[in-house]
């Protein structure tokens, strides 16, 4: 299905044209129609499916529609979770309404950054707002953004919203917008919490779950290589040289693991720099372009980088430490593999991570064989799987451990 049959207008057609895409993606095609005819929606759909687009492209086409008002009423508003997702949705924007006839203004505000710029650039108002919920609602008790004639709601990444430390300010921000609006609901993962925000914010929503829309992208590969943990880093440099692989996002636990890793790496001539909530939003930008344009080979970092990142063609993500959750793994892989391109995601299993591994295996429904690297075999074992309690007739009974108790209390 082309993009001319949605329903979209000539200028934003063409503005598809401008940024190379051939053809919609499931998500696009299935959301486009829908959002043009003012529809709730309920969207799961996997990092990399082209959602940005999806929402953008309606957006932008509503705000050619309305009659031009000034200060301009802000039609829509984009919540995102962190500032760099925030960042790279407004570009994204930015570029398809370029080729519009009516200019479109947006503002992108987040934190982390002087509030004052975000409240000079929100003066006569903005068409459409994306935005970090605290930095909002920074601006709104500024009097800096007004809501009240809001018509679209974007919740971006919702999932990650609900997260500690962001529920409570979506729900504050949630009470400040009209009633009546249009919802549209977008998540990579499902868990009870974004059911219970769907039921609370939609209304009779198209619900839209792509295949494997909570799952692990069918084009990303993903291989599990078994290491002693001490030796992760030589094992790291060895597959960058052996593979060849242009560019890598290599995840790691800590702030502190970010700084040590690339620095041990830089000692060993390969081009890498860490990547981190403590780096400011220059750095974290500087960063991201060096590795987009290719001048650096390896970006290490938190989990900060498993939302919002788009890396045009990132052909590898590498697991040095494993996520915390399988729905982080999710995300952290789905860095790669993005636009149905082909991706590999490697993970770095020792034996005290090999039962974590495994529960993410079970939760993402697929068995990844291990592997060893010949030079890097692993010297611990990892302990064996856990069954329903033991070997029938080998577990000690009650009345067995009160014996062997008592006999070690009368030998003392």
């Amino acid at each position: 299905m082309p993009f001319a049959s949605l329903g979209l207008s000539s200028a934003l057609l063409h503005a598809v044209d401008a940024r190379g895409y051939e053809q919609p993606t499931a998500i696009q095609q299935a959301a486009i129609p829908a959002i043009l005819r003012g529809t709730d929606l309920l969207a799961l759909a996997s990092t990399g499916s082209g959602k940005t687009a999806a929402f953008a492209l309606p957006l932008l086409q509503q705000l050619q529609d309305r009659p031009q008002q000034l200060p301009r009423p802000t039609h829509a508003l984009v919540l995102v979770p962190t500032r760099d997702l925030a960042i790279q949705v407004g570009d994204s924007m930015r570029e398809l309404a370029r080729q519009l006839e009516r200019p479109v203004k947006l503002a992108a505000v987040y934190g982390g950054v002087s509030i004052n710029p975000q409240m000079m650039a929100l003066r006569g108002g903005a068409d459409v707002v994306v935005a970090t919920p605290g930095r909002l609602l920074d601006l709104v008790q500024h009097n800096a953004l007004k809501l009240a004639d809001l018509k679209v709601l974007v919740l971006d990444e919702a999932d990650r919203l609900l997260e500690a430390g962001f529920a409570d300010e979506l729900q504050r921000v949630l009470a400040l917008l009209p009633a009546r609006r249009q919802t549209l609901l977008f998540s990579a993962t499902y868990p009870a919490t974004v059911q219970g925000l769907a039921q609370a914010v939609l209304n009779e929503p198209l619900r839209l779950e792509m295949p494997g829309g909570t799952q692990t992208p069918a084009a990303i590969e993903q291989r599990a290589v078994q290491v002693d943990a001490a030796r992760r880093t030589p094992l790291l440099r060895h597959l960058l040289e052996q593979q060849g692989w242009s560019r890598v996002l290599v995840f790691v636990a800590s702030k502190y693991a970010t700084e040590h890793v690339a620095q041990k790496l830089r000692a060993g001539g390969i081009a890498a720099a860490a990547f981190h909530g403590d780096l400011s939003q220059g750095a974290r930008s500087h960063v991201l372009a060096d590795f987009k344009a290719g001048r650096l080979a390896v970006v290490v970092a938190t989990d900060v980088a498993a939302r919002g990142l788009d890396i045009a063609g990132l052909p590898v993500v590498v697991n040095y430490d494993l996520p915390r959750s399988p729905q982080d793994h999710v995300h952290r892989i789905g860095r790669t593999g993005r636009a149905g391109q082909a991706g590999l995601a490697v993970s770095f299993v020792s034996a005290t991570t090999e039962a974590h591994f495994r529960l993410i295996e079970k939760r993402q429904g697929q068995r990844v064989p291990r592997e060893v690297v010949a030079g890097f075999e692993p010297t611990e074992a990892a302990a064996p799987p856990a069954g329903n309690g033991g070997i029938k007739g080998k577990r000690k009974s009650k009345k067995d451990k009160l014996r062997e108790a008592a006999a070690r209390d009368g030998s003392h």
